[in-house]
């Protein structure tokens, strides 16, 4: 064959062209391909061998067995020394022993291909089966067979790709070598690999059709051993490079789903497998295995190692945790190649955006964690309707994931606009019970309402603020903050309509913001004096904000206690909670309250009532304050005279005589004033 021919070989590699693949090299070496037959068996059984020194890598040092592939591919263009390996390979082959065939008989041509040209593609299927029976025989091909294959595989990729795919399901031998004939042509490659990914998607099985006619299923496990085998040589097939996303993400589902579904079909496929090849691997681990050999040939050697150390691959095996190890490797893979994980991110953005998604809960775990590194100007609709979509969910775990990618996507301005019409659920989620979503829709809000453009509707502010309230007390400080600086931004944010509806809530709002500017958390306690001070602003009261701003805040909560004499049940109601704080100025700020809402109150009709939950409240602090003390005689004193004048006797007065002592006592020894003198608290 003229050496324009071979170099016209269709973008072929090297290793084909020159003779390893059966082709024919210019001038006497018209029997390479079977001279070199027992090579190629040898390097694609995938056992160790070594080549003389001429055929090792001087410049990488490599072992011999990691690089003969590396080396044939680079040497064989060498005339010289192709021609010292066929001689060696003849010779080794008289020498082998008594057992070792003396001549190789020839290998018989395909006829039917008349001038290795298909004439109709229906005879591809028939085609593929003949090749591999032949290379199954163990007889040496003639020079034009793998030529063969790579015309057929160039002219009819999905024929030759899914017909060999069903007639050697278990990619034997015979199937490898063909196999890794079309991966050394970069063209053949490129035209086969997106039907082995098509395959791979369509778990357990996939219905492909072939020229012949026929439908018949194709293992999804079968493509994944195909990639497995091509990934055993030492080089990575530069399609495989372009198509690495979507070859990634697709071996990534088939660990979920092999580790999730095994019919009975799947598990006897196995089996064929792992007898003529001594796989030991369950599926799943199986394709944990090919996903590391494909991410080492990408080069991300820093990846694995990351992985590794935090037992990703553990995690990915386990159904119940798979999510979470989608989510680290994001996290890993963000750091360590960010445009590929980009590129990963958009071809499981795809998958989210089907009509019917599968591997949902994975792929959005992967997607939340990404979103900063996507162009949101040309994607972030698509993925607000996705989050949108699974907020919805009946699964909290898929209602976390949507929440989590929503406080990402709000702190972009232009989706935060976009996001105004899912107040009523994430104020839903505000009164759940898991604290980590209560601070999710928190920060969603927040980063929606920093936005000086977006104002608060009429029938959205009352409701916020009433679900706001509550969580001023939580116990989780982040939640505190969060909520009261929330709180703010609603009142700032208000449209003017909605101002008479809300004004109601923000009074009553006044004395607990009061007594969380003494919070021990100097954050809670700074963003509660800033709200304090926008709220009496909101308010328009002129005379609290001056109060506040001399720094005299027991003149401000006086204030707003005497401002009505009607409300002090209320007030005192408001501060009974706060008697139980952990927290001492916290405490005292709230007993001050009620000693002043107790003298208000005189004459009320619920006043002995209240007085006596305050007093039973009281008792039950274990270190309690001089303020305390004091303001507990007070308001037992109180009760007592109610009581006598009433001729009723609440429960629990039995005990009060004896805390009066120790408050008396306690009260001399500090010399603090008397109960003559208590309106002064």
């Amino acid at each position: 064959m003229p050496m324009d021919r071979a170099e016209e070989g269709l973008g072929l590699d090297p290793l084909v062209a020159w003779g390893i693949l059966g082709l024919s090299l210019p001038g006497e070496t018209a029997g390479l391909g079977c001279a070199l037959w027992p090579l190629l068996q040898l390097l694609s059984s995938g056992i160790p061998c070594s080549l003389p020194d001429a055929a090792k890598d001087p410049a990488q040092g490599l072992d011999p067995a990691r690089s003969c592939w590396h080396s044939v591919r680079q040497k064989l263009t060498n005339f010289t020394w192709c021609r010292e390996m066929i001689s060696m390979f003849t010779k080794g082959a008289a020498e082998a022993g008594p057992t070792a065939p003396q001549s190789i008989p020839p290998a018989p041509s395909l006829d039917q291909f008349g001038e290795r040209v298909v004439s109709t593609p229906s005879q591809v299927p028939g085609f593929v089966r003949n090749m591999h029976q032949r290379l199954a025989s163990n007889e040496p091909p003639d020079d034009w067979l793998f030529m063969d294959i790579l015309r057929l595989t160039e002219e009819q990729p999905t024929d030759v790709a899914v017909t060999l795919l069903r007639c050697a399901p278990t990619c034997d031998r015979a199937a490898a070598i063909m196999w890794k004939t079309i991966a050394s042509s970069g063209t053949s490659t490129e035209k086969v690999l997106p039907t082995l990914l098509c395959v791979m998607d369509g778990w357990p099985m996939q219905k492909m059709y072939t020229a012949d006619g026929d439908n018949k299923d194709v293992f999804a496990l079968a493509a994944t051993r195909v990639i497995w085998e091509i990934l055993r040589l030492p080089w990575c097939p530069e399609p495989f490079v372009e198509y690495s996303p979507h070859l990634l993400v697709a071996l990534l589902y088939q660990v979920y789903a092999s580790t999730e579904q095994m019919s009975e079909e799947v598990n006897t496929f196995w089996k064929k497998c792992q007898e003529e090849k001594g796989i030991t691997a369950n599926p799943n681990s199986f394709v944990v295995s090919t996903v590391k050999s494909f991410l080492y040939h990408l080069q991300c050697v820093n990846l694995l190692m990351a992985l590794e150390r935090k037992c990703a691959w553990d995690t990915l095996l386990r159904a119940e945790t798979h999510h979470y190890a989608m989510g680290l490797l994001a996290r890993e893979m963000r750091r360590v190649c960010q445009p590929f994980c980009s590129c990963v991110a958009l071809r499981l953005l795809c998958r989210l955006s089907q009509e019917e998604p599968s591997w949902e809960m994975a792929s959005l775990a992967f997607l939340v964690e990404v979103l900063d590194c996507l162009d949101l100007n040309e994607w972030g609709n698509n993925i607000l309707e996705i989050l949108t979509k699974h907020l919805l969910s009946e699964s909290m775990e898929m209602r976390r994931l949507a929440l989590r990618g929503l406080v990402m996507l709000s702190k972009d301005p232009s989706m935060a606009k976009k996001m105004c019409s899912l107040s009523e659920p994430l104020m839903d989620f505000l009164r759940n019970e898991d604290i980590e979503v209560v601070k999710m829709s928190l920060s969603v809000f927040t980063n929606i309402l920093v936005n000086k453009d977006i104002q608060t509707s009429c029938p959205t502010a009352p409701k916020l603020a009433a679900a706001l309230r509550p969580l001023f007390d939580s116990d989780n400080n982040q939640v505190q903050w969060l909520s009261i600086g929330l709180y703010k931004d609603v009142m700032e944010s208000v449209v003017e309509r909605g101002k008479p509806a809300l004004k109601p809530l923000v009074s009553e709002s006044l004395l607990p913001l009061f007594f969380h500017c003494y919070d021990e958390n100097r954050r809670v306690a700074q963003t509660s004096r800033e709200t304090l001070l926008s709220a009496v602003k909101f308010l328009k009261r002129r005379d609290l904000r001056q109060l506040l701003k001399l720094d005299d805040p027991w003149s401000f909560a006086e204030h707003v206690l005497a401002e009505d004499r009607s409300r002090a049940a209320e007030h005192l109601r408001q501060a009974l909670p706060y008697l139980q704080s952990p927290q001492e100025p916290v405490r005292e700020a709230a007993v001050r309250s009620i000693g002043t809402a107790g003298m208000l109150m005189r004459g009320q009709r619920e006043e002995l009532q209240l007085i006596c939950e305050a007093l039973q409240a009281l008792n039950t602090d274990e270190s309690p304050s001089n303020t305390n003390l004091i303001v507990q005689v007070m308001l037992d004193e109180r009760a007592t005279s109610l009581s006598s004048s009433s001729g009723s006797k609440q429960p629990g007065q039995q005990q009060m005589p004896c805390r009066r002592k120790q408050a008396g006592d306690q009260r001399g020894e500090a010399g603090a004033p008397g109960p003559a003198n208590a309106g002064q608290v």
